[in-house]
């Protein structure tokens, strides 16, 4: 291998290696925080301005009364304003809950009664 096809070969991996540690940094990392009496069932997220629901955030999983849970949005996006839905179990008896907020500029994110 030639001394130049060697740079080369490390520039490309040293490429590829920063494209994923940026794409990994773009991933919007918060704690939801339960403090209702409610067992959150679902919990929807879309960039403000998408007319529809991403997928449900938390899959097989609900976030019981007073627990967290680590929440990343890896998208893609570079948007930090979304637009969130959080669904309640039926014996909750709570009405579904929507807001708005700047996920860049949060840590945590606590939804309350």
């Amino acid at each position: 291998m030639s001394r130049f096809t060697s740079i080369a070969a490390g520039a490309f991996a040293a490429l590829i290696l920063s494209v994923s540690a940026s794409r990994a940094a773009d991933d919007l990392v918060f704690t939801l925080i339960n403090k209702t009496s409610g067992t959150l069932e679902r919990f929807y997220t879309s960039p403000t301005g998408v007319d529809n629901w991403e997928d449900d955030v938390f899959g097989d999983d609900v976030l019981e009364p007073g627990d967290s849970m680590k929440i990343t949005i890896a998208d893609g996006r570079r948007t930090c304003k979304y637009d969130m839905r959080f669904e309640f179990t039926e014996d909750s008896n709570f009405e579904d809950m929507e807001d708005t907020q700047d996920l860049c500029a949060m840590g945590s994110y606590t939804i309350h009664q």
